[in-house]
């Protein structure tokens, strides 16, 4: 696990996985909202924003966290890992809630964009039907290649975490 890639609707968990695993196994790690808006919360034109993941991708060794599914295939196709968090939508609107309460919204410091509109609770009370099967497709054909590891809910990552750090250990 050199190149892992983390996927799933906003609130599903991925930044805080993405701070695990890249402490466990000693990751570079990149959130895709950091790249994406500047201070001002000003998104990258499409062909910078997918430049910069060119560049990233190019490391041998990184953990890329965000869901951008326009730039997946750029990612997907250069990961041994693809972690994909698909959890239900009252679990990722719980997260955004308690992400609203801990960080009081904005830009985070480790440059996490955090706006709740409208708009973006739609979008996650609808991402099982609309984005998960397109996320699904580009896999498929992007990322045959890689490990697909698909998590359900916090319990089930948790779990998941508490084996990789076993083997881990055992492996040392």
């Amino acid at each position: 696990m050199d190149r892992i890639a983390i996927l799933g609707c906003g609130g599903s968990g991925k930044t805080h996985l993405a701070h695990q695993l890249a402490a466990l196994l000693d990751l570079p790690l990149t959130h895709l909202d950091a790249v994406y808006y500047d201070r001002d919360w000003t998104p990258l034109p499409a062909e910078e924003f997918a430049a910069r993941q060119r560049d990233l991708v190019a490391a041998p060794r990184w953990l890329i966290e965000g869901n951008y599914a326009g730039t997946l295939p750029i990612r997907a196709a250069a990961a041994d890992t693809v972690i994909f968090l698909d959890v239900h939508p009252l679990v990722c609107l719980a997260g955004i809630a308690q992400r609203r309460c801990r960080y009081r919204g904005g830009q985070h410091t480790d440059g996490v964009y955090d706006r709740i509109t409208w708009g973006f609770l739609r979008y996650i009370w609808g991402y099982r039907t609309s984005m998960r099967p397109r996320v699904r497709e580009l896999l498929d054909e992007h990322a045959a290649h890689a490990r697909l590891v698909t998590l359900t809910s916090r319990r089930h990552t948790t779990r998941w975490l508490d084996q990789l750090r076993a083997e881990l250990s055992q492996s040392r």
